[in-house]
């Protein structure tokens, strides 16, 4: 008895270590993003815009890129939670969106791949 309730107890904590970021990781993740979107120096905007600066800045507002009436009416400011809700279902979270991928499931992998971007800072400098 005295076991489940400690187990019970510390769960929450176990859980929140598996979902840990690792922007390394996210690195590895970010592969699936490649073949539309550009990061780093010198990244330029492809099928969907480059991503340099993701975290914190407002949705629509990458110069030079054609973005969706939905997406630059979206009034997004990209956070970790909207960036993480949005490539779970992007067309669940902007209605509208030019963005085909169909979505990211897996939670580490979101975690991850938030924590790249988050290290990605305008101009381009990675991880």
């Amino acid at each position: 008895m005295l076991r489940t309730i400690i187990a019970a107890a510390l769960f929450p904590f176990a859980v929140s270590a598996a979902f840990a970021q690792d922007a390394d990781a996210g690195k590895r993740v970010f592969n699936k993003c490649v073949a539309c979107h550009a990061i780093g120096p010198g990244a330029a905007n492809k099928v969907g815009p480059e991503l340099n600066g993701l975290i914190g800045r407002k949705a629509g507002s990458v110069v030079g890129y054609n973005y969706s009436d939905a997406n630059k009416n979206s009034g997004i400011v990209w956070t970790e939670q909207e960036f993480a809700a949005y490539i779970r279902d992007p067309k669940a979270v902007v209605k509208g969106t030019k963005m085909a991928f169909a979505g990211l499931k897996n939670d580490k992998e979101i975690a991850d791949l938030t924590a790249f971007l988050k290290a990605c800072a305008v101009g381009g400098k990675t991880p």
